[in-house]
């Protein structure tokens, strides 16, 4: 865009009164233009707002029938306090509050807490996850016959699970009650707007519009809103509250208004009307540079954009449930082994064309629907200072492992992928080769795994070098693991500029840490890759080993979360949240079976599955190197057939 041109603004407003605000502010600058998903919020006689489950939240603490209250975020106490107020005697309300057992789930809750003259009990910090707020209840009193009161937000099945095995009883308290509004035509429009790129940013005016929004698009089709419907805006939010929510429902916002109200927040986004279009600027050149091969994943002209693949990482319907292998180019191929006899692995790794060969070969003679590109999770550990080597009995060798601070001194991050060119060929290479509507992946090494591999020096049981430095020396651990970040950041980033449509992070020993240890020592690192990558590139977040790890592996801006075949996928799909997509997760070990086995075991994963938007096919790993190829084929047939609709 021209940056003489007006930047245009759609306005998501909740007030009709607001419209005639929008229409007296048209400077030569700016386009705004009100979007008013009106209706969803149900009113009295009178017009006001009516929420019952809030009205019997408050009678129930007064009456003394609630122990302990559990608020997730600052907006949450804001609005429920106001709905409640139009009630009953707010006053009233607030000193059963204070006599109450309160956690604040997040700094926002505690200070909006605070604000209304109530101490929390617990304050839990920006990182804390739903496994902590049931810490934190388990710490304050006997869970046993407990009567709790939860707010509903984001994690609210894991929460209330947890709860309820406790022998709590949970009472869900929705921050705005919602229903569909009869004239469901007019949302469409406003939704089909914004997906059609007619605006270059888009405003929540207010909480409300912003919780109408979420709640509209989820049930349009659209639940996964970081990774398709709002990627290619710039998100403003109209002072903090519409943020907070937004924030809780997975939307990231670009720009957050000091004021409130419409009108002082329009004077404040004319007067940093550089700063947007700087921001807007920096999301277009994005777009730019992903062009040709690179073709950016929100272009809806694409041959691939609308592929099964795509659209189930998108969380949309499709015709059929797409399916793909981990190692699906491998040993268990002749056609790989014919490769491998003339090359050793590294070498293999190292060009472009005969990876591409051995993976559009595969691809070909599965029928899946997605590609991975053929590489190795280590080879970007060799430019980061470590001696690696393939040995044929022994696997992958690294001869200087890291023991020490002073070896975690000599391994030094990536500042660009100069020495990773060939991984960047191979996605070009791949791109090139495939048919034009198959989406291709790109991967990387996760940095619990990596780090594990450099700290061991191969392959392990125990990890005990890995865990005994992770312990013991908290300042080396965390200097490796920001090293591993970033050159993981530059590394998947390469690779999405040079062909790849999607990518997905392998933890492969992850399941070697507890919860606890993997979110204090992995997790925040885990956060810190998947939000380098520019939105609209779906992310798949796979870790092995232990189910429990789950909730920390949906909580990033991944759209997809792996699941390996050790729990069940509806368990797993309920855990994580249905507003995620998952990929999973057959057992690898069907595959040596036989088709009659295949399919029945193939039919339970899609039972599980229930047909909800968003699955993935999948092993729960690779492809083992015994397993016959008629079977591998089978399975994508008979996924094929059963999910067909």
């Amino acid at each position: 865009m021209h940056k003489q041109e007006p930047l245009s603004i759609g306005v998501l407003i909740s007030n009709e009164a607001d419209v005639g605000v929008l229409e007296n502010s048209a400077p030569d600058s700016i386009r705004w233009i009100p979007l008013g998903l009106l209706d969803c919020v149900p009113t009295d006689a009178g017009g006001r707002m009516i929420n019952g489950p809030a009205s019997e939240f408050a009678n129930r603490l007064m009456i003394g029938g609630l122990d302990t209250i559990i608020f997730m975020t600052g907006v949450a106490v804001r609005q429920l306090v106001q709905q409640i107020g139009r009630a009953v005697p707010k006053q009233r309300f607030l000193d059963c509050l204070t006599d109450s057992t309160t956690i604040a789930g997040s700094p926002a809750a505690a200070a909006a807490l605070r604000e209304l003259g109530v101490e929390p009990a617990v304050e839990l910090d920006s990182n804390s996850t739903w496994r902590d707020v049931l810490i934190a209840v388990d710490q304050q009193s006997k869970v046993t016959n407990l009567n709790v009161a939860l707010e509903q937000s984001s994690h609210v099945h894991s929460i209330t699970a947890g709860l309820e095995a406790r022998g709590a009883s949970v009472f869900r308290v929705p921050v705005f009650a919602m229903e569909i509004p009869e004239n469901t035509n007019a949302v469409k429009d406003v939704f089909e707007r914004i997906d059609a790129n007619e605006f270059d940013s888009i405003l929540f005016a207010d909480a409300q519009a912003a919780a109408e929004f979420c709640f509209l698009a989820s049930k349009f089709g659209r639940a996964r809103l970081t990774s398709h419907l709002l990627d290619r805006h710039v998100v403003l939010s109209s002072g903090a509250d519409p943020a907070e929510l937004l924030s809780d429902h997975g939307v990231p916002v670009d720009f957050q208004t000091e004021a409130k109200a419409l009108q002082s927040t329009i004077d404040e986004v004319e007067r940093k009307l550089a700063e947007i279009r700087q921001i807007f600027h920096q999301k277009h050149i994005i777009q730019v540079n992903m062009s040709g091969p690179a073709t950016s994943s929100n272009d809806t002209n694409a041959p691939w954009y609308d592929s099964p693949f795509m659209k189930a990482c998108r969380g949309e319907p499709t015709d059929v449930t797409p399916i793909w292998m981990m190692r699906q180019a491998g040993r268990y191929m002749s056609e790989y082994r014919a490769v491998r006899d003339k090359i050793s692995f590294l070498d293999l790794c190292a060009n472009p064309q005969l990876c591409s060969e051995v993976m559009c070969t595969a691809v070909q003679k599965l029928g899946v629907d997605a590609a991975i590109i053929f590489s190795d999770l280590l080879p970007i550990l060799v430019p980061m200072g470590c001696d690696l080597e393939f040995v044929k009995s022994d696997g992958p060798v690294i001869h200087n492992p890291v023991r020490t601070a002073a070896d975690v001194d000599r391994i030094k991050p990536l500042e660009s992928n100069d020495e990773l060119q060939f991984v960047m060929d191979t996605v070009t290479q791949t791109r090139n080769d495939l048919p034009a509507d198959m989406p291709l992946i790109g991967f990387a090494g996760a940095p619990f795994t990596l780090a594990s591999y450099m700290i061991e020096g191969g392959a392990s049981r125990n990890y005990a070098n890995t865990k005994a430095l992770m312990y013991s020396d908290r300042g080396a651990w965390n200097q490796l693991m920001e090293h591993l970040s970033t050159s993981i950041s530059i590394y998947l980033n390469g690779q999405v500029a040079a062909g790849a449509q999607c990518l997905q992070l392998f933890d492969s020993w992850a399941g070697a840490l507890s919860f606890e240890d993997y979110r204090q020592f992995v997790h925040p690192y885990v956060q810190q890759i998947i939000a380098s990558i520019p939105r609209g590139v779906p992310v798949i977040n796979f870790a092995t080993g232990n189910p429990a790890l789950l909730p920390l592996l949906a909580d990033t801006r991944a759209s997809v979360v792996g699941i390996d075949w050790r729990v069940r996928l509806d368990d797993a799909w309920q855990t994580v949240g249905y507003d995620m997509s998952v990929q999973g997760n057959l057992d690898q070990t069907v595959l040596l079976t036989n088709p009659d086995e295949i399919r029945k075991q193939a039919k339970f994963v899609l039972d599980q599955a229930a047909g909800r938007p968003g699955h993935i096919f999948n092993l729960g790993h690779g492809i083992l190197p015994q397993t016959p190829v008629d079977n591998a084929i089978a399975l994508v047939d008979i996924v094929h057939e059963l999910s067909s609709k």
